[in-house]
């Protein structure tokens, strides 16, 4: 008999180890594009907003700028979102990255990310 495996999502915040006091680890941001979930890495559009990590672009969405702190749909257009952008520590194993990306692409990604003092550990 077949049976069907669950996978559950990723919850809101499953990714945080630890972030600093108060509001400084997260800002109020525009997911503009996507339907992502929790821990989802995210690069900045030329119109400011987030989109997913693009690691082939050439248009400055191939640098990871943030960290999705909630699942949000964006498929039927922008909507806000909480994305971690600095202070912060979180679980490498639950960040999500673009599909087919590769190694060396992962480890820009981190470096990036290491660089706005959002510290993936694992």
């Amino acid at each position: 008999m077949a049976s069907n495996k669950h996978v559950e999502p990723r919850r809101t915040g499953e990714h945080v180890i630890s972030e600093a006091n108060g509001a400084r680890s997260r800002e109020q941001g525009t997911l503009a594009a996507g339907n992502l979930p929790a821990g989802a890495v995210l690069a900045l559009n030329a119109a400011g907003n987030y989109v997913p990590l693009d690691p082939a672009a050439t248009d400055g969405t191939e640098t990871a700028k943030a960290v999705l702190y909630a699942a949000t749909d964006a498929s039927e257009g922008p909507v806000p979102c909480v994305v971690h952008v600095r202070a912060c520590e979180v679980h490498g194993e639950a960040l999500t990255w673009p599909t087919g990306v590769n190694e060396a692409q992962i480890t820009a990604g981190t470096n990036d990310l290491i660089g706005l003092g959002v510290i993936p550990r694992d």
